[in-house]
């Protein structure tokens, strides 16, 4: 006599976002966070720096164009040093994010979108409320520096 397991149907799947974004660390060993600013979702929490990857866009392109158009900085790809990801599954969607660390730049860091900005020392880091996502990203940021 063989037992029957009962089967259940698979959770839908929710639709993947893949979001590249960039630990950016000056000469004081800081790294910037950027608050996200009122009207976007999860508004008034900080992160690390980045947006989606478009279509036909690796995430190191993606990453360039976003730096550039948030923070009006100029970012080589070959700067960008791969140092983890983030997987986290929110309501609406799963999100996908590698996390680089990028220690030179043209420019000068503003913030061009309305957000507000900080430079953080490493051992702060946990101070700042942050998305979900960006959490488990803090440990591996503050080892490195």
């Amino acid at each position: 006599m063989s037992k029957s397991t009962p089967t259940t149907a698979p959770e839908p799947a929710l639709p993947l976002v893949l979001v590249a974004a960039a630990a950016l660390v000056d000469a004081d060993n800081r790294v910037l966070l950027a608050q996200r600013p009122a009207g976007k979702a999860m508004a008034g929490l900080w992160e690390f720096p980045g947006g989606k990857v478009g279509a036909g866009e690796t995430p190191e392109q993606a990453l360039v164009r976003e730096l550039h158009e948030e923070l009006g900085i100029e970012v080589e790809p070959s700067c960008l040093a791969p140092l983890t990801f983030a997987s986290h599954a929110y309501e609406a969607f799963h999100l996908l994010m590698p996390l680089y660390v990028c220690r030179v730049w043209r420019g000068i860091v503003s913030a061009r979108e309305g957000q507000a900005l900080t430079w953080v020392r490493p051992a702060r880091l946990a101070d700042y409320a942050m998305p979900p996502a960006d959490k488990p990203l803090i440990a591996m940021v503050r080892d490195l520096l």
